[in-house]
C-alpha cells in the first residue's frame, strides 16, 4: 500500500454498566497520529486520554496488520446487533479506496462467538481487536514511560 493513499482507523469497545459508561477507543490517521482513551469508573478511575506520533514505519506495519488479517473483506450482516448494556464494538477501516464500517455486539471471549451465525468473521474481528489491543497498549506504555528503563 502506498503511504499516500487514505488510510484511518476507529476502534471502539464500550458498555453500560454498574460503574457507568466505560469504554476504550483509539483512531490512528494517515499522517500517524494515535489518539487512545480509556474511561473505566471501576475503583473512582477516571478517563485516560493520550495521543502520540506513529513513525511510519509503525504506521506501515499497523496497515501489514490489516492487510493480513482480511477484515477488509469481512460482513457484518451476520454478526450479532450491539447491545449497549452488555457492550458494543464499533471498527471503521478505510485503505485507499476500500472502507469497511462494523459494528457488533461485545466479544470477551471465543466463546461468544461459537454459536453465532459468522464465527468465522468474528473470529477475524476477535484476533485483530486482539492484536490492535496489545500493540496499542504496548506503544502508550514505551512511549509515556514516566522512569527511563536504566
Amino acid at each position: 500500500m502506498a503511504d499516500t493513499e487514505s488510510f484511518y482507523i476507529y476502534f471502539y469497545s464500550g458498555h453500560k454498566g454498574q460503574f457507568g459508561h466505560e469504554f476504550f477507543r483509539f483512531e490512528i490517521d494517515e499522517k500517524g497520529r494515535l489518539s487512545y482513551a480509556n474511561d473505566s469508573k471501576y475503583r473512582r478511575d477516571s478517563l485516560i486520554e493520550k495521543s502520540l506520533k506513529l513513525s511510519p514505519t509503525m504506521l506501515n506495519e499497523i496497515k501489514r496488520i490489516v492487510e493480513d488479517s482480511e477484515i477488509m473483506s469481512e460482513s457484518d450482516d451476520k454478526w450479532p446487533p450491539r447491545d449497549d448494556v452488555n457492550g458494543r464494538i464499533n471498527l471503521e477501516i478505510t485503505m485507499g479506496k476500500r472502507k469497511i464500517s462494523f459494528e457488533t455486539a461485545k466479544i470477551s471471549s471465543l466463546s461468544d462467538i461459537v454459536d453465532t451465525r459468522d464465527p468465522e468473521g468474528l473470529r477475524v474481528l476477535y484476533y485483530l481487536i486482539q492484536d490492535f489491543k496489545c500493540l496499542i497498549m504496548s506503544l502508550i506504555s514505551l512511549h509515556f514511560k514516566i522512569k527511563p528503563i536504566a
